[in-house]
């Protein structure tokens, strides 16, 4: 790391503590922030302070939003038999963007990763496994990136869910493998979505 006074270091680190921010990254938004005035960057702060203090996770879906239960559980017109699992909040957003599913979501809080220590007991599996019978759910959505990890999530859940009388569909393949879901564009995720099929149990 290059010589700067302690304050920019200690900004510097607490940067790289985001998803995808390394060191030359951090760099750049320091150096960004410190050209703005006082004004500008209290402003800024207040903003993250006022975010971060105000968001509430959904303690029936567990996404983020100013209530519990959240805008989408609290809505009567969702399709209440359909529940699409996702790994992250994010994916809600990039789902809901497309226009093209009514029902609920379950937010896992990450897929499986056994060497990045995500544990099924580190994951809302349990929520999810009551969720099915107690609000009738008749089709489990498997909506995760197309990658290992997302693909070890998919073959768990669809063994757990197999004593349960439920349908279980993922997203069609019109999602690349590798690629991470909330940053595919509306028109794949959409057709993704319709495309969906039976997971194996």
């Amino acid at each position: 790391m290059r010589k700067y006074s302690r304050e920019i270091n200690d900004l510097l680190e607490a940067l790289q503590t985001l998803p995808g921010v390394g060191p030359k990254t951090a760099e750049r938004y320091v150096f960004s922030l410190l050209r703005r005035t006082p004004t500008e960057v209290e402003r800024f702060a207040e903003i993250v302070r006022r975010a971060t203090a105000s968001v509430n996770v959904c303690m029936t879906c567990f996404t983020v939003g100013n209530a519990s239960p959240c805008e989408i559980c609290a809505d009567g017109r969702r399709d209440r038999s359909a529940l699409c699992v996702v790994a992250e909040p994010q994916d809600v957003g990039a789902i809901e963007s497309t226009g093209a599913f009514r029902g609920l979501y379950h937010v896992l809080g990450g897929t499986l990763s056994p060497l990045e220590g995500m544990t099924e007991d580190r994951l809302r599996v349990r929520e999810l496994m009551e969720r099915i019978p107690r609000d009738r759910v008749r089709e489990v959505i498997l909506a995760f990136s197309p990658n290992l990890d997302g693909e070890t999530t998919i073959l768990s859940l669809s063994a757990a869910m197999k004593n349960h009388p439920v349908r279980v569909t993922r997203l069609a393949r019109g999602l690349p493998m590798g690629a991470e879901l909330q940053y595919a564009d509306e028109v794949t995720l959409s057709d993704a979505l319709v495309g969906r099929r039976e997971v194996p149990r």
